[in-house]
């Protein structure tokens, strides 16, 4: 088994390139400048391969050459020559000061996410933390880049690489939920992003390129591990990708991960969190231009809001989405990346709402028109929308086409590797039961019984109304 810790290293420090061996001579020279003896590209090939060098100076001798080139200590353990690797259960929860802080602190969540470790793997979200990142997003004044130390050199066709693998990242996962293909986009993240990273461009212009596909990457692995299910990483994620949003000076790409993190909070059940992000978010980009922006970051306050039962704070939050709205030019919108947000997101979220104020009737209206003909295409929105359509038929008191709705969402749901398909068929059942059983109910449930997302929700579903936080 190859020692992925000091891959991911010397990727980071510009010595692995795509050519390998060259960046082998070059490293094998370096660890030989630390201790006078002389070392070829077999020998680095062989550290790579899992060999541990039996000689402590050797050992000591490559750390020394990674540490001289990133210009920080690298002990034995983060090269995979010591004990099993450990890491702070706080890790990546601070907002970083300094984006060298933000891109050390998620290769580090990258490297350990893959290793497994459960500290960060099962850990939970921290509240303060959301409220910490908002608040410094919201008064910073940095204005830093990364130092261009690697040997590598990045061009526009390495950032093209980025985004293209994003895009294609993005849509696997919208297609099959952020657990098809985690694992592998994080891995492209601790090795092709970090190891790019770590080199060094020629003007300004290709270095802010670098860092928003960099940040747009970083938020697509928090959004994917999200939607695992990953919350605590998740968040963790999202924190590290508004820090580095900064060195991007966009205030709509880090209002874009603060909006990002209210629909984590809400989803959680987090609701003033919820808002409050999504509030943070829009005073941050108050003369951003961005209509498309300013309506999503009203329609995720209204989530909330809608959730804390606030139905005057939500119709004026969801009037303010309309209206921004109807604002909007998509072909000149600063916020391209919001141009996903058309007539059928918009019904969903207003969908969302009007179903957690109890109102069944604009629940369905809203539910049915966002699966219309500009409904977005990806499978797990479509998905979203059909499970608020049945809960709003549901509570209209029209069991037999709750269920129906409810049977063909959860046909499309099998294809999801998606935490979230779950909790929704979970609230589903929790409205179900209160209806009492039914002839309609009896066979929907008899249909439905042994699919992946039902038999999922068993040891974990709510048992009242203010449980029900996973939409």
């Amino acid at each position: 088994m190859g020692n992925e810790q000091l891959e991911a290293l010397m990727l980071e420090a510009g010595y692995l390139r795509d050519d390998g061996t060259v960046g082998l001579k070059v490293f094998a020279r370096a660890v030989g400048q630390q201790d006078g003896k002389t070392y070829t590209h077999t020998y680095v090939r062989r550290w790579l391969d899992g060999m541990v060098p039996r000689d402590g100076k050797t050992r000591t001798a490559i750390t020394s050459a990674l540490a001289q080139r990133l210009g920080r200590r690298i002990g034995l353990d983060e090269v995979g020559f010591g004990k099993a690797q450990k890491v702070r259960a706080d890790l990546g929860l601070d907002y970083p000061g300094r984006l060298t802080d933000g891109v050390l602190a998620a290769s580090r969540l990258w490297q350990a996410d893959l290793a497994g470790m459960a500290v960060l793997v099962d850990a939970p979200v921290n509240a303060a933390a959301w409220n910490e990142a908002a608040l410094s997003w919201l008064v910073s004044t940095r204005d830093d880049v990364l130092s261009d130390t690697g040997k590598r050199k990045v061009g526009e066709s390495d950032i093209k690489g980025i985004q293209k693998t994003t895009a294609m990242f993005d849509g696997l996962d919208g297609a099959h939920g952020g657990g098809h293909a985690r694992s592998a986009l994080i891995e492209f993240l601790r090795t092709d992003l970090v190891g790019l990273l770590g080199g060094f461009t020629e003007n300004d212009a290709l270095r802010h390129d670098l860092y928003k596909a960099a940040t747009q990457a970083t938020l697509l692995g928090a959004w994917m591990s999200y939607d695992a299910g990953l919350h605590g990483l998740a968040q963790r994620y999202f924190i590290q990708a508004l820090g580095i949003s900064e060195s991007v000076n966009d205030r709509l790409l880090g209002a874009s991960i603060l909006d990002a993190m209210s629909h984590q909070a809400n989803f959680l059940g987090r609701y003033k969190e919820a808002a409050n992000l999504a509030r943070s978010a829009r005073m941050g980009t108050t003369l951003s231009g961005s209509p498309s922006a300013a309506a999503h970051f009203y329609a995720m306050e209204a989530r909330a809001l809608a959730r804390l039962g606030d139905a005057p704070a939500c119709d004026k939050a969801m009037s303010s989405a309309v209206k921004e709205f109807e604002r909007r030019d998509p072909d000149n919108d600063p916020a391209d990346w919001f141009s996903y947000f058309n007539e059928a997101e918009l019904a969903a979220e207003l969908g969302h709402c009007n179903r957690d104020l109890g109102r069944a009737v604009d629940g369905v209206a809203f539910a049915s028109q966002s699966l219309g003909p500009t409904s977005s295409g990806y499978v797990r929105s479509d998905f979203f929308a059909t499970m608020v359509l049945a809960d709003s038929h549901l509570d209209s008191g029209d069991v037999s086409q709750a269920c129906e709705v409810a049977l063909k969402a959860i046909e499309i749901g099998e294809t999801l590797k998606s935490a979230r398909c779950g909790a929704y068929v979970g609230e589903f059942r929790t409205r179900l039961d209160r209806v009492g059983r039914t002839a309609e109910s009896a066979d929907f449930i008899e249909r439905v019984s042994m699919t992946r997302l039902w038999t999922t929700q068993d040891a974990r579903r709510p048992t009242s109304r203010g449980d029900l936080r996973r939409s």
